[in-house]
């Protein structure tokens, strides 16, 4: 039975059909083992069908991306939950929800990061992206707000200094395939160590600010 069959090409759900395949490709042989012809036969499809919806590979890969993105920002924003039960706490959880998404959604994380797409060229799937990393602005803007106006990091700088951390640790210590690293630890304590140490700099962890009053 192809992958279209059990997943109801057969009632018109091409499209879906398409980027499951492309997943289930990924899964098993990483962005590179990825080609249209054989998602196209995972899903029972003929090499041509696939273009009725993606003009390219890239396009293929730019929707799988996209759905990547858009479960990641889910993922976040159900972790920062508005800053409760404080700001440092949801700052931590934000980490954890990103090392999590890494582990458990494998295919959409190298679809997402692996494959080189130009983002520019896909403006849904830039804005997608965007989102994501927004909300990690977001949070760090809330907690620079909470010092002096002096005193208070660039939270662009503080986001993609957070980001490029948890992404690093993802992708060395949280890949399901034999290029992951061993640690005396688990990714999520590496990183709150690393995000804790990295607020203390600034004087945002310790006390810790929890439920601390906002400084003017």
């Amino acid at each position: 039975m192809s992958w279209g069959e059990r997943r109801g090409y057969h009632h018109g759900n091409l499209r879906e059909a398409l980027v499951g395949a492309t997943l289930e490709l990924i899964a098993e042989k990483g962005p590179a083992g990825f080609t249209v012809a054989e998602a196209a036969r995972l899903a029972g499809v003929s090499p041509a069908a696939p273009y009725r919806h993606f003009r390219d590979a890239e396009a293929l890969l730019a929707e799988v991306a996209l759905r990547g993105f858009e479960q990641l920002s889910a993922s976040l924003s159900g972790a920062w939950r508005d800053g409760r039960p404080d700001l440092v706490t949801a700052f931590e959880a934000l980490g954890r929800a990103y090392l999590g998404f890494a582990r458990s959604e494998p295919a959409y994380y190298a679809a997402m990061f692996e494959t080189r797409i130009p983002v520019e060229a896909h403006p849904d799937l830039a804005a997608a992206s965007d989102h994501a990393f927004g909300l990690l602005r977001h949070a760090a803007e809330q907690l620079s707000a909470q010092l002096p106006k002096p005193e208070r990091p660039p939270p662009l700088m503080m986001a993609l200094h957070v980001w490029a951390l948890s992404h690093g640790i993802a992708s060395l210590f949280c890949r399901p395939d034999r290029a992951r690293r061993s640690l005396p630890m688990s990714a999520e304590e590496l990183l709150e160590a690393g995000v804790l140490l990295y607020l203390q700099s600034f004087g945002l962890a310790g006390s810790k600010l929890r439920g601390g009053a906002k400084s003017s």
